[in-house]
């Protein structure tokens, strides 16, 4: 296939699968049932954080998530008391449990009160084409209060050589735009040709079989070869590929 066919191929895929159809079994279904930008951007990055394994189970959980913040994420995290926080210990999604949602719901608060909230967090250290170090900038202001060792796992750092596969989708999310209604195109401190594709098991499967990847793990090493490549396709809006790559991956089993 030359690159201009790869092309043709790959943006027809995107129109197919960039389609509201495609939130029926997506967890991003979870963040478009708000309308404050808050509760928007809390529901999308929790969700975005526990979205590992059966997509079932992710939108499940997700769902009870919700419901423990009373569907009022930006309200429970400004206002929370000891006693709410105690109501979370019970949750579990794979190994994130209720003590790391608590330091989650903890350090989200710390975020809008002191630093200006998520999207000022991601945009203070972006790069010209790469939030990447701007991600490993976010784990550390998340992480600046007191927390659990453990808690620490659930935030990818690509500066140690990670994918971050879910922070790279949930950025997706909040800045690729809404035109086709399913991307929220939230934050406009950040572009779209600065993202980088969440790389996971699908996406890096096709990628190989369209020879648009060599490497053979799904690190920041193959996520930086990925980006390269991508963006050679399309160089404004890179990411819109991860719909094509996600959809033959998991749609068609390409």
């Amino acid at each position: 296939m030359t690159k201009s066919e790869l092309k043709d191929f790959l943006d027809e895929k995107v129109v197919e699968y960039n389609h509201p159809k495609f939130l029926e079994s997506d967890p991003l279904q979870i963040p478009h049932r708000f309308q404050k930008k808050e509760d928007i951007e809390i529901s999308a990055f929790l969700t975005a954080t526990i979205a590992w394994g059966n997509r079932k189970s992710i939108i499940n959980n997700a769902s009870k998530l919700m419901e423990l913040l009373g569907n009022t994420p930006h309200d429970f995290v400004m206002n929370h008391s000891a006693d709410d926080l105690a109501m979370l210990s019970h949750f579990v999604h794979r190994t994130f449990n209720g003590e790391d949602l608590g330091y989650f719901v903890t350090s989200l608060k710390n975020i809008y009160k002191a630093q200006g909230g998520l999207e000022s967090v991601f945009a203070r250290n972006q790069g010209q084409d790469s939030l990447q170090l701007a991600i490993s900038d976010f784990k550390k202001v998340f992480f600046e209060l007191p927390h659990p060792r453990r808690t620490t796992k659930h935030i990818s750092d690509p500066m140690k050589g990670s994918a971050a596969k879910r922070i790279n989708m949930f950025l997706r999310w909040m800045v690729r735009d809404n035109n086709t209604g399913v991307d929220f195109g939230l934050w406009k401190q950040l572009r779209p040709s600065q993202l980088s594709c969440p790389l996971d098991v699908h996406s890096g499967n096709v990628a190989r079989k369209l020879k648009l990847l060599k490497r053979k793990q799904n690190d920041a090493k193959a996520l930086a070869e990925l980006d390269k490549n991508l963006r050679k396709l399309d160089a404004l809006d890179p990411v819109k590929y991860d719909f094509a790559l996600f959809g033959l991956g998991v749609f068609e089993k390409f």
